[in-house]
């Protein structure tokens, strides 16, 4: 049943806008209770918090499956995951909106901690995919660089509404930047 209640409740956001988000509409749409709703979740915070985990769940398998498909060339493969990435941070960006308010209880607790680690994408694999000859400090730098560049500027692109163009374009920049990076790294080794 609860997963019922936030499958409706993304069907409720996405044709009405995270601004007329209520508990009310959300038992309406599942068509339970208002009680039987606080069950599962006891406030609005909770909610949306439940839908931020399915989110970063739904984009790390996103991502991961792209990273790990040896089918495509891995440069290839790190313009799709940027792009979705980017694309993903746009998609969610009400909803971290939303759970502003509700941070001071959500921040802090194991369960945040747990979702987040639940969830972190494991480039690792895909590093020493694009930079097999590389020495251990090139790779942990290349990775932290990667994390740091793409999750910042997704956060900060996704504050304000993108269209699709702006998306693609952006994510590619970045991605070529970090092309750079990573092929001049690269010829350190050789």
């Amino acid at each position: 049943m609860g997963q019922e209640c936030l499958i409706s409740e993304l069907s409720n956001k996405a044709e009405e806008g995270i601004r007329r988000f209520t508990t009310l509409r959300v038992a309406e749409r599942a068509g339970i209770s208002i009680g039987s709703l606080y069950q599962y979740f006891p406030n609005k915070a909770s909610i949306l918090f439940q839908l931020q985990i399915n989110e970063w769940k739904k984009n790390q398998q996103l991502i991961q499956s792209i990273l790990e498909d040896n089918e495509i060339a891995p440069l290839e493969r790190l313009d799709t995951a940027i792009r979705s990435f980017v694309q993903s941070e746009c998609d969610e960006s009400d909803i971290r909106k939303a759970l502003v308010d509700a941070s001071p209880f959500y921040r802090k607790t194991e369960d945040f901690y747990v979702a987040k680690a639940n969830t972190r994408i494991n480039i690792k694999p895909f590093i020493n995919e694009l930079m097999p000859n590389s020495c251990s400090e090139s790779l942990e730098f290349i990775e932290d660089l990667l994390v740091r560049i793409v999750t910042s500027f997704g956060k900060q692109f996704s504050e304000e509404s993108r269209t699709e163009e702006e998306v693609v374009h952006y994510s590619k920049a970045i991605a070529n930047m970090l092309k750079t990076q990573i092929n001049s790294y690269k010829l350190r080794t050789l």
